[in-house]
């Protein structure tokens, strides 16, 4: 039994947190484990390409991660097999609790490149891809997250697919590639791909991903469409207290939480990132209570640490 199956055994469910470019960085990860972790993280995801091309130190950043941030998936992107068994190779070492495969990413310049959804394309390759990774991870679990298709709904033949392939994990965004953020998360296909799973492979887990906005409302998904568990992505950004269950954040919590962010930001990062990074992150901590807009408008203008801290100690 892996980490993943011991957590849903134990706990009913699993509640994760999406891996999103440049946002769910190994510090904003740090900062969760304080004020509200999930039962899994994944870690950004990692070009294959780039990590086994002269430009590794560019993209291997997206791997680091702590002790505390446990269990913890690296995911990978790409569309070179040999890449991906070479990459899994090397840095197994690091001891992830499991290799996750991006299929879903529908960002152009991704896609261009013939990776993330672009694979939905491709599944002669997806098969040899998912094999590579089974090969050279050994006993650390595989998964796969993806969406219901790439220009239409496909789930009996692209989930289909990948049930066929013996994963351990299954995250299904219930859009498709061409789908944009105003179309709903189709949760009863997400529902659909349970069913195929019990017929198919029943020892992987399903785990529903689209439109999450609350831990309320993912174990409400969870019960109501059977998945094994629910990730979040762009609601962790509305409240990163959010896997907590906590509600109305005192102001004072939410300076301090911004502050800690920043200098373990700077502690980590140094001159490697731009410290314009952490504005993403001034919304989703300064919020919800009154002058909140006032005070954000005024922080989005800072571009250190030590300036940032001045205007909320003055506020």
């Amino acid at each position: 039994m892996n980490i993943f199956q011991t957590i849903k055994q134990e706990k009913g469910f699993l509640a994760m947190l999406s891996p999103m470019e440049d946002v769910t960085d190994t510090v904003f990860r740090q900062m969760l484990c304080k004020i509200g972790k999930p039962d899994v993280f994944f870690t950004e995801f990692m070009n294959v390409e780039g990590y086994c091309s002269v430009g590794k130190d560019r993209v291997d950043h997206r791997i680091r991660f702590k002790e505390i941030e446990r269990p913890i998936v690296i995911q990978l992107w790409g569309n070179v097999p040999e890449n991906f068994a070479k990459t899994v190779r090397e840095i197994k070492e690091l001891k992830p609790d499991g290799f996750d495969i991006n299929m879903g990413c529908a960002v152009r310049n991704v896609i261009n490149t013939g990776g993330g959804s672009a694979l939905i394309k491709e599944p002669e390759l997806v098969k040899e891809i998912i094999k590579a990774v089974k090969q050279e991870a050994g006993d650390i679990p595989v998964s796969v997250k993806t969406r219901l298709g790439y220009s239409t709904v496909d789930t009996e033949n692209w989930i289909g697919l990948l049930l066929d392939q013996g994963l351990d994990m299954l995250t299904v965004h219930g859009r498709i590639a061409k789908d944009s953020y105003a179309i709903p998360s189709r949760w009863d296909e997400i529902q659909k791909v349970v069913r195929m799973r019990d017929e198919i492979s029943p020892t992987t887990l399903i785990i529903g991903n689209g439109d999450i906005t609350s831990s309320r409302q993912g174990e409400e998904y969870v019960k109501t469409y059977g998945a094994d568990g629910y990730m979040v992505g762009r609601g962790i950004l509305n409240n990163p207290w959010l896997f907590s269950g906590r509600e109305d954040i005192p102001e004072e919590e939410r300076f301090n939480v911004l502050l800690e962010h920043a200098k373990l930001f700077k502690g980590i990062w140094g001159e490697e990132k731009n410290f314009r990074v952490i504005k993403k992150y001034i919304k989703a901590y300064i919020s919800d209570f009154e002058g909140a807009n006032e005070l954000r408008q005024r922080l989005m203008m800072v571009n250190n640490y030590d300036d940032l801290k001045e205007l909320i100690v003055k506020d």
